[in-house]
């Protein structure tokens, strides 16, 4: 059984917008309505005691601690102190980070405090340019965030801030062009970037995508409308005269191209460490799964009742972590199949009416073939002129 070293805690079920990709509020799981709005410091205490439970039991030197939401920072600034302080002692080494949309930033400013004492770094969704990020990352009135996530960016950013700043996470929308939504990142100057697939299956594929399951590896003829978003960033990205950012598709790509080891549920063979809780204390997969169906990222396991070693043995992250022997005959036919590893695990999901199961190709799988030849030709043309130069 592979540990798990990183805890993704949701700290908050709710949020101050109303983004209508949005996996948790939108999308087929509706437990939120259910659960607890904040993890109480009870619920923290117990889990910061299995994690530590964990990391002896394994011998771990270092653990990642995500604060995840929902919106994490509307604890508010008391609490999240406290959230804090109960889990700095799991292990030797804990790493803070914490994903926010950036809003309460602005409106407690004594969140930055804390952030700063316990280390935490932030990283901000941030969807490029006004116009695209403002047509699905909305406030509740219906405005667009652009304008106070640029706010809270620049203050991020600033002398004062910029040890917090981790990075932008942005999903990817056909609608936008691709160089001008990079660019439009570059505006803030993040130490990195993430470009995120729309979250979707073959049962309710995202927008642009209109497939049926493949029956063989891609022939490159398919249409890979997200490949070619992404191809038309990564040159942009790799054909710069320095180095701007890091985009983590494109050097986890990168690496795997070149026979490494890329630590990524998204591409690559690596077993995932990855374990969330939620806000009631229940122990959950990645909240990708939540467009699949309700309940779908479910294991029946809570830290009340439950350590992380009961979870990491579960059948459901077990099924997670067999590499190669965990896919379909149409991905282990691949040639590109230790690159793209499947893609990620909940974009496999065919629907019931298929039978169910991740034993299939993802539903972005035209897409990621398209990315990886064209970013190995770059790759493999870089390597011959080096070595003719040399």
């Amino acid at each position: 059984m592979v540990p798990f070293r990183q805890f993704l805690l949701k700290v908050h079920s709710r949020c101050n917008l109303a983004c209508d990709y949005c996996y948790m509020y939108e999308a087929a799981d509706q437990s939120w309505r259910r659960r607890p709005r904040r993890m109480e410091l009870a619920t923290v205490r117990r889990t910061a005691r299995r994690i530590a439970e964990h990391v002896a039991d394994r011998g771990l030197d270092e653990v990642a601690v995500i604060l995840h939401g929902g919106e994490p920072l509307l604890v508010g600034a008391a609490h999240l102190d406290a959230v804090l302080a109960e889990l700095a002692q799991v292990a030797p080494t804990v790493r803070f980070s914490l994903q926010t949309n950036g809003l309460r930033l602005l409106d407690e400013p004594a969140l930055l405090d804390v952030l700063h004492r316990h280390r935490v770094a932030v990283g901000v969704s941030l969807d490029g340019a006004a116009p695209d990020h403002d047509r699905h990352r909305r406030l509740p009135s219906g405005g667009g965030s652009w304008a106070r996530t640029a706010e809270a960016l620049r203050l991020l950013g600033s002398a004062a801030h910029r040890e917090l700043f981790a990075g932008l996470l942005c999903v990817v929308d056909l609608a936008a062009d691709p160089v001008a939504t990079y660019e439009a990142l570059l505006e803030f100057a993040p130490p990195r970037v993430d470009l995120l697939l729309p979250h979707g299956t073959w049962a309710a594929p995202p927008a642009g995508v209109r497939r049926a399951l493949p029956t063989g590896p891609p022939s490159g003829r398919d249409a890979a409308p997200y490949g070619e978003w992404l191809i038309a960033a990564f040159d942009r990205w790799y054909g710069a005269p320095r180095r701007e950012t890091g985009v983590r598709l494109f050097e986890e790509l990168a690496v795997l191209l070149l026979g490494g080891r890329a630590a990524s549920e998204a591409v690559g063979l690596a077993p995932v460490d990855l374990v969330v809780v939620e806000t009631d204390g229940a122990i959950e997969q990645a909240d990708s799964l939540k467009v699949v169906a309700d309940g779908a990222a479910g294991t029946g396991l809570d830290v009340f009742r439950h350590g992380f070693g009961e979870a990491a043995a579960h059948p459901a992250f077990r099924g997670r972590q067999r590499g190669l022997d965990g896919l379909g005959p149409v991905c282990t036919a691949c040639p590109l199949v230790r690159v793209c590893g499947g893609g990620l695990y909940a974009h496999r999901y065919p629907g019931p009416a298929a039978g169910g199961g991740f034993a299939h190709p993802s539903v972005y799988c035209a897409d990621l073939d398209r990315l990886i030849r064209h970013i190995a030709g770059r790759l493999r043309a870089d390597t011959a002129g080096a070595k003719r130069g040399g």
